[in-house]
């Protein structure tokens, strides 16, 4: 009677509408990626950005700005935007609260600890290693919040994980700045705490590339299961599937997805929270869908981010983190506000 019930739950699919969003959303991040590459100190026409991606001159300036500086840039800020996005979708899936996102969690906040310690101990270490770190910061941070929320009576609720996440956050943030004071690198942690894809070079795609694609196929593999999971765990048990080892994988894949977007890009919050909740609004409660259209939509959100920080006061750059946080925080209080329930 438990399931019967929770299943007749408006879970619906739209997978019409799921296209649209995919294809649609494609075209859209497409068109952005080319713009946010001819924007810049130096305006370049799309015709030359054409040229430049797919018949490269080394002798031609603009080919050069674009290929080392600005395609770097953008394609990090998609791939930023895909891993915040599906790292938020897999959490809101698993624990059944609309309000996890892997900023509101500590998970953001334990990876940029990792980093200012990095910075502090070991200035000149690799970029693998730097990236490794951050997994580890960003594990750190999800074991302290879900501590430090399991201890609470009545276990996890949405709210007292979110509450626990802000503390944590707030704790782990405060001996970053700590950190960044005593051993004199603010500065260098400026661009992290800030927010934003200018320093991205090739090599940080390179590293993050193989783990990006690897933890996306996970995703996809485990979205059947995430969407079951959502009906409830005692649904999902009856319907056979093994929830504690997916919650295991899905959460490794939640620390990989974070751990090497905060390695590129800094603390950035609310993709994660508002993306999903946009994808199931647009295509269903289906996550065979969901991911890969958080995915695109993600995407599509950071890259228009940057474009916005570029052209709001050029030629001096708003953080990304700042503008995506003007749709996040609203967004936040509206769902706190209906008790933490789906839009």
């Amino acid at each position: 009677m438990v399931a019967s019930s929770e299943l007749s739950a408006p879970k619906r699919s739209r997978p019409i509408r799921a296209i649209i969003v995919l294809f649609g959303g494609m075209l859209a991040l497409l068109l952005a990626i080319g713009l946010s590459i001819s924007f810049g100190a130096a305006d370049i026409q799309l015709a030359t950005v054409w040229t430049a991606v797919f018949s490269f001159n080394p002798d031609v300036t603009a080919h050069q700005i674009i290929r080392e500086i600005r395609l770097p840039r953008v394609l990090g800020a998609a791939m930023v935007g895909a891993c915040f996005a599906v790292a938020g979708a897999l959490m809101q899936g698993m624990t059944r609260n609309p309000l996890a996102d892997s900023g509101l969690l500590g998970i953001n906040a334990g990876a940029a600890f990792m980093l200012a310690i990095c910075f502090a101990l070991w200035p000149s270490l690799p970029y693998l290693y730097v990236i490794l770190f951050s997994f580890l910061g960003a594990g750190l941070g999800a074991g302290i919040v879900y501590g430090v929320g399991s201890m609470s009576r009545g276990g996890l609720t949405p709210m007292r994980l979110v509450l626990a996440g802000a503390a944590v956050s707030a704790l782990l943030g405060a001996l970053s700045e700590g950190v960044a004071l005593y051993f004199r690198i603010g500065q260098d942690l400026a661009f992290w705490y800030a927010g934003g894809v200018s320093g991205t070079k090739w090599i940080h795609l390179q590293v993050m590339s193989p783990w990006l694609l690897a933890a996306m196929i996970g995703a996809v593999i485990l979205s059947r299961s995430i969407t079951l999971l959502s009906l409830g765990e005692e649904v999902s048990i009856g319907l056979g599937q093994r929830t504690k080892t997916i919650k295991v994988v899905g959460m490794v894949i939640v620390l990989i997805l974070a751990g090497a977007a905060v390695s590129v890009v800094g603390a950035v919050g609310f993709v994660g929270l508002v993306v999903p909740h946009l994808t199931r609004f647009l295509v269903g409660h289906d996550y065979r869908w969901i991911i890969p259209c958080s995915i695109v939509l993600g995407s599509l959100l950071v890259v228009l981010a940057d474009l916005g920080a570029r052209m709001i006061n050029p030629p001096y750059e708003t953080p990304i983190g700042a503008l995506i946080a003007l749709i996040g925080v609203p967004f936040f209080l509206y769902l706190a506000r209906k008790g933490g329930k789906e839009i």
